[in-house]
This record gives structure tokens, C-alpha cells and sequence, in this order.
């Protein structure tokens, strides 16, 4: 079973051009209780990031259309997308491919083949780490400079219940359950929060949540 500490349900972006590694790698992180979205290649997984916002990427190096190199130069260059922790698979696993890997802007290089387990313990210490940063950012900007947004800001009920849930670390899916709406909906309000505010990510929401006495 999946570590409960890192929450049910984390929402992950599985990206490969191979369909057998993509359906074994799914089936596999489902079966551990993970939500799975899949892209072929770099670009449509843009595509996705455009309307969804995964706790982790899992990416494939060597792609057609985009490959991984590319693709998270992209995402670390916007501030929605720069946070989320990213795993590079890649049949090269040279030493220098692991650091062109890392210095590309993954956070962790894994060598295929590999076995299911490690990959796994893999994504539960990323996202931990993951966890840990976020709740530390909240803390630490608690004691720092206070988010700034427009004094005329007035969030809608359900904009609130929701914006409450992300002050308490809570990913979309689990939001989604919570209220009993789909996750698309719940990313539909955060990036209408992000958009009415100014903030850039849902780290500074959670921060003016807990700053504004929200939540």
C-alpha cells in the first residue's frame, strides 16, 4: 500500500512514447493508489499541464515530437509548473547522462529497464520531499514578507472551501473527493484564485489563506 503520510491519491503525469511502458507503469502506480495521466511526448503533456496540475511528473528522456529535455525546461520556466517534482527515465545511463539529466531540471534520473518497486520508493520520497518544501515555504513565509494581493479580491463559497482545503496541503483529487466534484473542477477554481489574485502558484494561495486567517 502507498504510504498514507503523503496522502491518497496523489495525481501523477506519466510520459512515454513506448504504450507497453506506459500501460505496465500505470496499471502498476494505480494498483499502489496513485492516479495516472499519460502523454506520448513532451508537448502533449504542455498540453496537459495547461488545465491539469500533476503531484509529479514521471517523463521519458528520448521522445518523438518533444522530448524530456525540452519538455521540463518548459516547466521549470513557468511558475505554475516549476515546483512539481520530475523523473526522468532514459535507457543512457552513463554518468554524463545522468548529470545532463539533473542539470536539465529533473530531480531524480532513473535507468531503464527498472523494477516497479524502486520506481515507487522513487515517487513516495519524492513526494514527501515535496511535502516537506511546501510545508516549510508556508511556514517560513509566515515569518517573511506577506503575499501580496489586490484589497478587492472576493472569492466565491465554493472558491473559499476549496482555497481552505489547499492552505492544508490537500492535492486536487483529494479536494475533488472531499467535495465530491471532479478534479478538473477543483483546477478549474484554483486557476480562477490564481488568476483573480495574482499569485503564481498554490503555495502563495496556501500562504494568503493562512496569512488572511481563511483557513
Amino acid at each position: 500500500m502507498t504510504d498514507t503520510s503523503i496522502g491518497p491519491q496523489k495525481q501523477l503525469l506519466l510520459i512515454d512514447d513506448d504504450p507497453n511502458l506506459i500501460l505496465l507503469v500505470k496499471d502498476y502506480l494505480e494498483f499502489r493508489g496513485y492516479g495516472v495521466t499519460t502523454a506520448e511526448n513532451g508537448r502533449e503533456a504542455l498540453g496537459i499541464l495547461e488545465s491539469e496540475i500533476p503531484d509529479m511528473i514521471i517523463c521519458d528522456v528520448m521522445m518523438p515530437e518533444m522530448d524530456g529535455y525540452a519538455f521540463v525546461e518548459q516547466v521549470r520556466q513557468d511558475p505554475r509548473t516549476n515546483w512539481i517534482p520530475v523523473l526522468f527515465l532514459s535507457a543512457k545511463g552513463q554518468s554524463q547522462d545522468r548529470v545532463k539529466g539533473l542539470n536539465t531540471g529533473a530531480d531524480v534520473y532513473m535507468v531503464k529497464p527498472f523494477e516497479p518497486e524502486e520506481l515507487v520508493s522513487q515517487v513516495e520520497a519524492s513526494l514527501k520531499q515535496a511535502g516537506r518544501l511546501l510545508k516549510h515555504k508556508i511556514q517560513g513565509g509566515q515569518n517573511g514578507p506577506k503575499i501580496q494581493v489586490p484589497f478587492d479580491v472576493e472569492l466565491t463559497p465554493t472558491e473559499l472551501k476549496v482555497v481552505q482545503f489547499v492552505a492544508r496541503g490537500m492535492a486536487n483529487r483529494e479536494i475533488a473527493e472531499a467535495m465530491k466534484v471532479s478534479q478538473r473542477t477543483i483546477e478549474s477554481h484554483v486557476s480562477n484564485m490564481l488568476a483573480k489574485t495574482g499569485l503564481h502558484n498554490r503555495t502563495e494561495l496556501a500562504r494568503w489563506a493562512i496569512e488572511t486567517k481563511m483557513a
